[in-house]
Order: structure tokens, then sequence, then C-alpha cells
């Protein structure tokens, strides 16, 4: 019997396609742009800047962004361009580069108190119990809701530069603690923690009986 090899190029044919090349392998880019269009991106404020140079005064437009995914991460991002769109954009990109992942709780708000300072703004986050809301305002709201934080207080004193209470509230949410991570920072359990909280509780209620 006459036995047939089929050429080269049927084989390639057959194995990639069209022109005998292999296939590549793209098939994940449209899960990526998916991923990358789940952000949700704000614009808190949008500014005129000058700055004088030897030739005179350069004007631009400075943009201050706030990114997150509404499911505990964050960033805030600030960049200058000679456009607005172009501003809009590159703060975008910076808000991305420092995206941060605060912990939360089980009633979607922070897991302790915490005040922070950054310049001349002071934030102060108090957790909040189930269907209150967030209870804050300006850039400090924005942050806290495009975070994924459904019910949180915020309470902001000094200065009201948004750029500045923006990032005053991302600093606070960085010295957040997961109890996890407050019980391995004492050498102790999750148990361990919560056990003593309780003891000291009954004591203490004892005490005043």
């Amino acid at each position: 019997e006459d036995v047939i090899i089929p050429a080269k190029g049927a084989e390639a044919k057959k194995e990639g396609g069209k022109g005998g090349r292999p296939q590549r392998r793209g098939g994940n880019r449209r899960d990526r742009k998916s991923d990358e269009e789940q952000f949700e991106e704000r614009v808190v404020s949008i500014s005129r800047v000058t700055k004088v140079v030897k030739g005179g005064k350069k004007l631009s437009f400075r943009a201050v962004v706030v990114v997150g995914n509404g499911n505990g991460k964050i960033g805030v991002g600030c960049s200058k361009a000679a456009e607005v769109i172009t501003a809009v954009q590159k703060a975008v990109i910076d808000a991305k580069k420092n995206m941060i992942t605060p912990p939360m709780n089980k009633d979607a708000s922070v897991p302790h108190e915490v005040t922070c300072k950054f310049k001349a703004c002071n934030i102060h986050l108090t957790p909040a119990s189930q269907g209150s809301g967030v209870k804050a305002g300006g850039a400090t709201r924005t942050v806290l809701e495009l975070a994924g934080y459904k019910n949180v207080s915020a309470k902001q004193l000094g200065s009201g530069n948004l750029l500045n209470n923006a990032r005053c509230t991302i600093k606070a949410l960085t010295e957040l603690e997961s109890p996890e991570e407050h019980a391995a920072r004492r050498n102790m359990t999750v148990s361990e923690l919560f056990g003593k909280r309780d003891a000291r509780a009954e004591v203490a209620m004892h005490l005043s009986a």
C-alpha cells in the first residue's frame, strides 16, 4: 500500500492556521481589559497653575484623581500637563501606581478608630454599624466610597485642600490593622487577643457592679 506523507506546510497550516503561523497567546487580552475597566475614576479637582520661567509664565493644569475598584483597592494620583485631558490621564496612571489595599471588617467599615495628620490636614475615622452609610465630605468621602467602605464616619479638621485631604485619608487607611495583623504584631493569636479583651471586660463589669 502507498503511504501518503503530508507536506510540512499542510501540518503547519492545520496546527497554526493561515500561512502556517503558530497561534498567538493573546486570548487573555479581553480579560485583562475587563480587569482594568472595573476601576472607577473620579476627578477630585482641576486647577490651573502657573510657573515662572526665563521666557515668561508657563500655564498648565493640575488634576487630582481618585481611582478604586469598590472592593478594597484605592489610590490617589496628581499630575500636571498643558491640557486638561492629558493631566487627568497622567493622574489616573499615577493613582494606579500607588494603589493600596486597606483592611475592612464584615460590616464594610474600618476595623478600628484611627487619627492621622498630613501637613495641615487631620482625619479621624470611626467604625459605624451596618446601615449607617458613609458620613464624610469632600475628597475624604470620595476615597472611602471608591475603596468600598459602606459604613464609616470621618471627621475632617484643618485645611480644606482637596489633594491633601485625599492623601491624608489614604495615609489613615494605611495605618489600619486587621485583627490578624494586630495579633501577629503582639505575638498572639486572634483567639488569645479577643479572649483577653473579653476577660478584661468581665473584670471591669464586676468591679463597676
